[in-house]
């Protein structure tokens, strides 16, 4: 595929064009049309000419010989990444509509994110997703460190939401560290030592301050614990860092379902079993961070999407926030022949929104 710093810009205007035009109508795009309806100052030739160069590329092609031509997957992504500007204004209006329309004194949380995911489906024309939030507590409440063979210990963590997860532990390090030979080593006094100095260490730390704690001063009598301690950090580190499948409230599949994308009822078969029973296979793709830092939202394109009931759908998704830590996910599924501009400013809105009053006092 022919990258965006390789395209004229000529050949930029054009392959903008085809793609609005073919957004507006589900129709292949001919040359006489874009001369006619855009003002591209050059001939009708030359527009063929250069929607010849872009098919040959990737970014165009045709789906019948005598017909005009659809954007690729390819040619959407260059669009989406190089063309347009999330229509800021669309996103501000819906933000407008969540304010006179969720009463947030009045209905529970669960309610409301009902409430919200139907008017985002209603204004996009697409089926809207937001994820509840995640009940994981953040901060660490007490840590124990149990023995249950010579050289497997369980860590058990409580959450300040009084969530509790247990681990398994490898004590060989523990067993294998530099002591006396006729010096017994008591395992269950010696986890105990140990969880009694973790608690007062840990008792009160956020979940993602973990991973910043120095432990390279340690006082001499805990120098034996090093190896262990980085062990039982790294276990809670990772397994907080994955978030638990939270359900997803899902509106808007009716009226979605009318794109003429989504003709084929085995295509649609698949799409609805996906929402309904597999959820747990779409919430990774929802719930994914941003490849690029400065993205507020993720855009995955047709074949970019590992699941194959929406192969040829696009997944537009972003996170909302408590504090500095991602709860939720807000997204928008509908075909690759999406309104990308309008699309990805609702869908940034929401979650910008839902961040918003999830941090603000009640």
């Amino acid at each position: 595929m022919l990258g965006h710093d390789c395209l004229s810009e000529r050949q930029q205007q054009i392959l903008w064009a085809t793609v609005h035009r073919y957004v507006a109508t589900a129709e292949p795009v001919g040359s006489k049309v874009l001369a006619a309806e855009y003002d591209l100052q050059v001939s009708s030739a030359t527009i063929r000419n250069t929607m010849g160069r872009l098919e040959k590329v990737g970014l165009l092609y045709q789906p019948h010989t005598s017909a005009g031509r659809i954007p690729s997957d390819s040619g959407y992504r260059v669009y989406v990444d190089h063309l347009i500007t999330p229509d800021d204004g669309k996103g501000e209006q819906l933000r407008q509509v969540y304010t006179q329309q969720l009463d947030w004194g009045r209905y529970n949380l669960e309610q409301l994110l009902q409430r919200a995911a139907q008017i985002l489906a209603t204004l996009s024309g697409y089926i809207a997703l937001i994820t509840l939030p995640q009940t994981t507590g953040h901060r660490i409440q007490s840590l124990h460190i149990l023995p249950i063979s010579p050289e497997q210990g369980m860590l058990v963590v409580v959450t300040d939401a009084y969530e509790t997860q247990s681990m398994r532990l490898d004590l060989s390090a523990l067993m294998a560290s530099d002591r006396p030979e006729d010096e017994a080593l008591d395992m269950s006094g010696e986890l105990q030592i140990l969880s009694n100095f973790l608690n007062q260490k840990l008792r009160g730390q956020s979940l993602a301050a973990l991973q910043q704690l120095n432990w390279q001063e340690l006082g001499e009598e805990f120098r034996a614990y090093t190896v262990i301690i980085q062990q039982i950090l790294g276990e809670v580190v990772q397994r907080y860092q994955t978030p638990m499948v939270m359900p997803i409230v899902i509106r808007g599949i009716a009226e979605a379902l009318r794109q003429p994308e989504f003709s084929e009822v085995q295509q649609v078969q698949t799409l609805l079993y996906l929402l309904e029973e597999e959820q747990e296979q779409l919430f990774p793709l929802i719930f994914k961070q941003p490849e690029q830092p400065a993205q507020r939202s993720t855009v995955r394109i047709g074949a970019e999407n590992p699941l194959a009931p929406l192969s040829s759908c696009t997944l537009i998704s972003a996170q909302y926030y408590k504090g500095n830590l991602p709860v939720g996910s807000v997204g928008l599924i509908g075909p690759t022949r999406m309104l990308y501009e309008n699309a990805i400013a609702l869908v940034e809105s929401t979650a910008q929104y839902l961040s918003d009053t999830l941090n603000t006092p009640s």
